[in-house]
This record gives structure tokens, sequence and C-alpha cells, in this order.
């Protein structure tokens, strides 16, 4: 079994750790957004990557639902002292804690050692002891931004200084034009026996993988092996801003607006019981629902999401999940 999903952010990171203990890491490649990544004190930082290492890795911070457990902010006490001594309140805004530092101290040698990001987070992965392969959607530099009545923020300016407060317009893929997908996404992807769309924002995690050169219209080709778990339940989103961004930008906010995002990418959409409901209106754009619980709350319920969805389109009977009790390696 060759699973590629597609993933940014804590729902994908969830749900790989889910595929992975149910049909085993080693079958899974995780195309993952990288238009979160900023230059933060001077660090190269890419959110959604590192979420997927410490969550499989099984040191990350449920809690906060991002970082590392166990973490601690002594460097950031001194590096705000500075700041604000010095009236510099553009700098440290952005936490990063002592552990995590020491990811993006790694990553930030490499690259200027000339590694590419597909190779560093390669190696990150080993580090950790993780199986799966963690692929870049490019490396090539993307950014999002997002115009709001405060002018055009980047992401992390919208995400964490503002705290998704301020209402967005439009959204835009810095670099597009010249970025290119990384060696082995669109293998994955056409290699894949199942491709999965994970529960993370379809239009800030998704939406800037999709709009890598190649990669919309390789998903469109396989069509028929891609399945999608809805990110909205009963019309909102379980963390972050999905659903005020879907609704800000004239989309439905609920399973079928998602349905519709999707249409022409999977054959198949997975929603909670809760929007059973909606299910006749998704079958009527042509595609296969699935309904079932999708809220994550322990890696029982997460393991018979992750069976659902991949036999969704496999079938119960083409191939054997793995036998793992907890935590894919």
């Amino acid at each position: 079994m060759q699973i590629t999903t597609i993933a940014g952010g804590v729902g994908a990171a969830r749900m790989l750790r889910a595929l992975g203990a149910t049909w085993g890491p080693s079958s899974l490649t995780a195309i993952v957004n990288v238009a979160d990544d900023e230059l933060v004190n001077g660090l190269p930082v890419s959110p959604d990557i590192d979420s997927i290492l410490y969550t499989l890795a099984g040191a990350n911070d449920e809690q906060r639902g991002w970082g590392l457990g166990g973490e601690t902010w002594q460097a950031m006490s001194m590096l705000r002292r500075y700041a604000e001594a010095n009236g510099r309140s553009d700098i440290g805004w952005f936490n990063l804690g002592d552990l995590d530092l020491g990811s993006h101290m790694y990553r930030a040698v490499r690259l200027a050692e000339g590694a590419t990001l597909d190779v560093v987070t390669a190696e990150m992965a080993r580090a950790w002891g993780l199986e799966l392969r963690i692929v870049p959607v490019t490396n090539d530099r993307l950014s999002t931004k997002l115009h709001t009545e405060d002018g055009r923020l980047d992401f992390q300016e919208y995400f964490v200084r503002e705290h998704h407060e301020v209402a967005v317009t439009g959204v835009e893929f810095d670099g597009t034009d010249t970025a290119t997908a990384a060696p082995g996404v669109l293998g994955s992807i056409a290699g894949a026996e199942v491709i999965v769309i994970a529960p993370s924002n379809p239009i800030v995690s998704v939406g800037p993988v999709l709009a890598v050169p190649g990669v919309r219209d390789a998903i469109e080709a396989r069509r028929e092996v891609a399945v999608a778990v809805s990110p909205i339940i009963g019309g909102k989103a379980l963390k972050g801003p999905a659903d005020r961004l879907l609704r800000e930008l004239g989309h439905e906010s609920s399973a079928l607006g998602v349905a519709r995002m999707y249409v022409d990418l999977v054959s198949t959409m997975v929603i909670d019981t809760v929007d059973a409901d909606l299910a006749p209106d998704i079958e009527a754009l042509g595609m296969t629902v699935v309904v079932t619980d999708t809220i994550m709350s322990d890696l029982d319920i997460a393991r018979r999401l992750a069976l659902s969805t991949v036999e969704a389109i496999t079938g119960t009977a083409s191939s054997t999940p793995h036998a793992a009790s907890g935590e894919p390696s």
C-alpha cells in the first residue's frame, strides 16, 4: 500500500499519525505545505513540517497543538529584553521555544550550506526515527499573503501576531510563477494507490500545495483514487480560522462547501456524523460520501477514521492494515 497525503498543520499531522498506525509508516508520503514558512528572528521556520515531525515522533505539545512538549522559553525572554530596551516591537512577537530553536538552527545551517529543503527535512525526519517520507511541496520560496483591511499580511503576521482576528478579503500565493514541485512530489502522486487530502484548511494549507505548478493537475488525473477528509464539522473548524476564511472568501463553511472546492480533485469525501444530512447534496456533486467520526480525540477513533478513509478507495480486501497498537515510528 502506498498512500500519498496532501498535508498542512495539526489536523494533517494527526491524520498522518493515524494512517501510519493503521497502514504502517513506510507506506506513507506526506506532501507538505511550505507557504507558511517564514524567517523568524533570523531562523528559517517551517511550521507545518515541524508539526508533522513532532507529532509523529510523539514529542509534540498536545495541549497547545503546536511545538514540542516540555518546552521552555528562556531564549525568547532574553530576545525580548533586547527588543523592548531598544523599542523594537517587530522583534520577538513570534514564540520559538528553546528546544524548537534547535530544529530551526539545524535547518539554517544546512540551507546555508546549500542543501535543499527536501534534503534537510529528510535528515530531520531521520533524526526523529521516522520511516515515512515527508516532502515539502517545493524547495522554492512560496509565501501566503492575505489581503485585509489593514493591508497585505504575511501568513504568520495574520495567524500569530494578529491571532487571525482581522477580516480577509483575498488570498494569494507569492512564488507560484517560479516554483517547481520538489523531487518526488509528482511521482508520489502518480504512483499512489490512495491519495488523501488531510483535514487541513482548504484555503491556506491545501491551497498553496495545489498552487504549485503541476500538483493540481497530477491529483485531478488520479481523482478516482483520491479522497478528502473534511476539516469542517458542524459548520466549524476544530482549530484555526478555516471556517471564518471560507465565509469571508465567499464559500460555504460546511462539509458541502469543502466538497464543492474539491469536486475536481477527489472522488470521495469523508464527513463527520454530525454532517450526515449533507451526504445527499455531496453525492449530487458526483462524489461518494463516507460518514464517520472524524474528530481524532484518541488513537482508536483516529485509526478507525484512517481505515474508513483508505478503504473508501481500496475496498476492504485489497490490503492488510498494519498491526500497530501505538504510535507509528
